[in-house]
């Protein structure tokens, strides 16, 4: 039996316990996920209590579904919305991606760690929400707890922009709040706040990881001492998870104009010349990879991005770091110029005129890259 964090029967205002759940086994398809917890909840000497927060890592639920793909390649392809940034590596090409669960991530989220020793790969639910929902039901259901009393976190792993690192956060979430807005407020000092607003989904999920972990085969953990988290049942609604009651977790996705990233910044130049990140043309064009490559192969690159728009009646050729333009029309001579210069600037070349004479530039190249460190 494990002994209660507390001696009371719930923590001390302001004190907050993360409960590693042991004991579940490997998860097949079709399990009761909710059976699972409860009985291990029991094997444990642990009881959901009503204020608790049940953190479960999605891959379990995945499982549960059967959401599994023989093909990597197949299931990026699958849980791919659209394609954000990418890059050609020595197995292939990798995708940061808008994910069909939702979030911005590596490979639409497609994962092959700890998958109970399967070759194949899991994919992340489409509607994580409505999975959180499913499972607070079932929970609810195998524990007799009253509805409005226990709250569902789905996570995942990702990367953050401009961090190294990966952390754990909110995939889907049912029966509890995901955004403390504070804006309109006070801060200490009585300062007005105008843009903070908590992702206490994303805290909890952060928070949940640090006892489940990657290699410790704990997919869930119990957040007790945040009952001020869950969501009240308002009248005629049966749980707190109707998804017309109460945003989850996808309503912490930015998307449309609020989205200030939503292009890679070397697809968001390659889109303006005309080849979209993901696309056939983009695979014809080339895909700047994450190693070091030859400078002619990168000066190729450029060549094949400018040509791919409109370009009128021009040629090009290329001698070392020099490329040569003849146009018949000077406008279209102006024209591919300037492609190839915002071109060379996605692959770190700058191209400045070298020669210019009545239906031809030539170019010089001169690599910006810097030297690789041993």
């Amino acid at each position: 039996m494990v002994p209660s964090p507390y001696a009371g029967d719930s923590p001390p205002a302001g004190t907050l316990h993360v409960l590693p759940l042991r004991g579940i086994p490997e998860v097949a398809t079709g399990s009761d996920l909710a059976q699972l917890i409860q009985s291990a909840c029991a094997a444990t000497g642990l009881a959901l209590e009503p204020g608790d927060l049940v953190v479960v890592s999605s891959k379990v639920l995945s499982k549960a579904a059967g959401l599994w793909a023989d093909s990597r390649t197949d299931a990026v392809e699958r849980s791919t919305g659209r394609v954000v940034a990418e890059r050609a590596t020595f197995d292939g090409v990798t995708r940061v991606v808008e994910s069909v669960a939702g979030p911005v991530m590596a490979a639409g989220g497609v994962d092959a760690s700890n998958t109970g020793g399967s070759e194949r790969v899991l994919m992340l639910p489409s509607d994580p929400d409505a999975v959180a929902a499913s499972l607070l039901d079932d929970l609810l259901r195998v524990t007799g707890l009253a509805a409005g009393s226990l709250g569902v976190v789905v996570t995942d792993t990702a990367g953050r922009p401009w961090r190294a690192g990966q952390t754990d956060f909110a995939l889907g979430a049912a029966g509890v709040v995901v955004l403390d807005d504070l804006r309109g407020g006070v801060d200490a000092d009585g300062r007005p706040l105008a843009v903070t607003a908590r992702a206490v989904a994303d805290e909890v999920a952060a928070a949940a990881d640090l006892v489940k972990g990657k290699a410790s085969a704990v997919p869930v953990a119990i957040v007790r001492g945040l009952p001020a988290l869950l969501l009240p049942v308002r009248s005629g609604s049966p749980t707190p998870s109707s998804p017309t009651e109460r945003p989850g977790a996808g309503s912490l996705v930015r998307t449309g104009p609020g989205d200030w990233f939503h292009l890679g910044h070397l697809e968001a130049v390659r889109a303006a010349l005309g080849v979209s990140p993901g696309s056939s043309d983009s695979a014809a064009v080339g895909i700047r990879p994450l190693h070091p490559e030859a400078l002619a192969d990168r000066i190729a690159r450029v060549v094949r991005l400018a040509l791919a728009g409109p370009v009128g009646s021009t040629s090009i050729e290329v001698a070392g770091g020099l490329i040569t333009v003849r146009a018949a029309e000077d406008f279209d001579l102006g024209v591919v110029v300037t492609r190839l210069v915002v071109a060379g600037w996605t692959e770190d070349l700058e191209l400045t005129t070298a020669a210019r004479q009545a239906g031809l530039v030539r170019l010089i190249v001169t690599d910006l890259a810097p030297t690789p460190v041993d």
